[in-house]
This record gives structure tokens, C-alpha cells and sequence, in this order.
């Protein structure tokens, strides 16, 4: 299953997850730098989707705030 995120790094909103027709938002704490904000997306999501982190796999858009992930 892959799944579409749209990240806000750095967001004093954060940690959150929310989702709306099947898209994910996630604000994180954690600034873009050195791939900080992706881990803590992909810590989150498992979180939230009751899975463990190593089930998740970031498959496009290291670089952008559009990411898709696979489970």
C-alpha cells in the first residue's frame, strides 16, 4: 500500500498527523536538515498507523514536502 504526504517541517503545530480524503498531513518539530524531518514523518506515521517505523519505507520525494511512502 502507498500512501501520499504532505510534511510541514519545522511546524510549532507539531507532532501531528492529519488526514483528509485519504491524503496525510504531518506536522513535525524537526527542521529539514540532514533528513531529520523524514525520519520523524516515518516515526510518526508508524505511530499513528500502529506500525512498527521499519514497516515504512519513504519511496519518493526525499527532497520535497510532497512524499510518497509504502507500507
Amino acid at each position: 500500500m502507498r500512501i501520499t504526504v504532505h510534511v510541514k517541517p519545522g511546524s510549532k503545530k507539531g507532532p501531528l498527523v492529519e488526514e483528509h480524503d485519504g491524503v496525510f498531513t504531518v506536522f513535525v518539530r524537526e527542521q529539514a536538515v540532514d533528513g531529520k524531518a523524514n525520519e520523524a514523518v516515518v516515526k510518526l506515521l508508524a505511530t499513528h498507523l500502529g506500525k512498527k517505523p521499519r514497516d515504512l519505507e519513504l519511496e519518493a520525494g526525499f527532497t520535497s514536502k510532497i512524499k510518497r511512502i509504502r507500507i
